[in-house]
């Protein structure tokens, strides 16, 4: 056996204590067949996304709180590491698969706008009116990693990354998750119905146990961090929070992840769902109805979210007139389009190619092209 061959077998032996609920290295599907070496298949899709440009961007675009001049507010890039280590906590706890939980987790969120939900809905009503299709970031975050990123010839991760970035949907809370199995046409089938139906694509459960973990985990992973942020910027009181979900819970964000998933271990060991007790459940559903009250329903001003909004509009249309005129000058060009495959430019209609560059701006960039056309 020669030396590469050993290293290859390590990165196998890793999976002979798995659960047998776990998700193996022989289950991947890969919709391109590619070389093996040394690493297992979700593994290298660890490195495909870190190594993406939608993933350096990261770092700069919001996961709650835009522009505050405070260091220690999070971003974006904070939020999806933290929901990697609940993850991976969860996951090596249960003995799943924690390089296709890691994978999953380090790019569930890269189809986010800039300025996080807010922005979210100012392209979904941008893309409902030009396309007739929804906008929402768990659909562009597939677009993404399978047409729009590595210039436009996608990174070629595997279906269960795929399938877990799509139904990571953080936003619905539920005492159990139960993996459901598909396959490449179904993924497709669901994929293609949430440009058209976006309620049910939030609801579509992932196929395997790992795409489970880090859809709660991306609750655990802002649902104390967030309270953390908004009492750093002096929005509200940590005696606020109701008795009735710190009692359970606790009222800081090391307390609250640490009781959420020693319940989510306790309920679930060698069970082939993810569940959290009653009692545990109940608090979390509650905390999450407290946060949006005082937190995400106050995250940004009116009149901050009317300026962004037709600010966004405006650059939208800019570059749409840019590409009608061949307007090699214009940004949309510059750093993007003549980057692209010529695949992409082929296969994607114009108004799609500004909403793929719009939603994968960073906050500050997003603010600097608003900022050069309102002038």
């Amino acid at each position: 056996m020669t030396n590469l061959e050993q290293a290859k077998l390590n990165f196998l032996n890793k999976e002979t204590n798995l659960s047998k609920y776990a998700t193996k290295s022989s289950d991947a599907i890969r919709i391109k067949k590619i070389n093996d070496d040394i690493r297992t298949p979700y593994f290298r899709d660890i490195d495909r996304i870190i190594h993406s440009l939608s993933y350096t961007r990261y770092i700069d675009k919001t996961q709650v709180y835009s522009f505050k001049d405070n260091d220690h507010i999070s971003k974006r890039m904070i939020h999806v590491q933290l929901v990697s280590k609940i993850a991976r906590t969860i996951g090596r706890s249960l003995r799943l698969n924690e390089d296709l939980i890691e994978a999953i987790a380090l790019g569930h969120d890269i189809g986010h706008t800039p300025l996080g939900h807010a922005g979210e809905a100012m392209l979904n009503e941008i893309s409902k009116q030009e396309l007739n299709e929804y906008f929402a970031h768990n659909i562009q975050g597939v677009r993404n990693l399978m047409y729009v990123d590595n210039n436009g010839n996608g990174q070629n991760l595997t279906l269960q990354t795929l399938d877990g970035v799509f139904c990571h949907n953080g936003e619905m809370v539920c005492e159990k998750y139960e993996p459901l199995k598909k396959d490449l046409k179904e993924f497709m089938r669901e994929y293609e119905e949430g440009y058209i139906d976006l309620k049910k694509s939030k609801k579509y459960a992932p196929m395997t146990l790992e795409g489970c973990v880090v859809r709660i985990s991306d609750v655990i992973g802002y649902i104390g961090r967030d309270i953390e942020d908004s009492i750093n910027l002096g929005l509200f009181k940590r005696k606020d929070i109701p008795k009735s979900i710190s009692k359970v819970l606790g009222n800081n964000n090391h307390d609250i992840i640490n009781t959420i998933i020693t319940d989510i271990i306790n309920e679930s060991m060698d069970k082939p769902y993810i569940k959290m007790s009653k009692e545990v459940f109940n608090a979390v559903f509650e905390l999450k109805k407290f946060n949006y009250e005082n937190i995400y329903k106050k995250s940004m001003s009116e009149a901050d979210y009317e300026y962004y909004n037709q600010g966004m509009k405006k650059i939208y249309n800019i570059y749409l007139e840019a590409i009608k005129k061949n307007d090699q000058e214009n940004i949309i060009y510059k750093i993007f389009l003549n980057s692209q495959s010529t695949e992409y430019l082929k296969n994607t209609n114009d108004k799609r190619k500004v909403i793929d560059f719009i939603s994968g701006m960073t906050d500050e960039m997003f603010l600097h092209q608003i900022k050069i056309w309102y002038k």
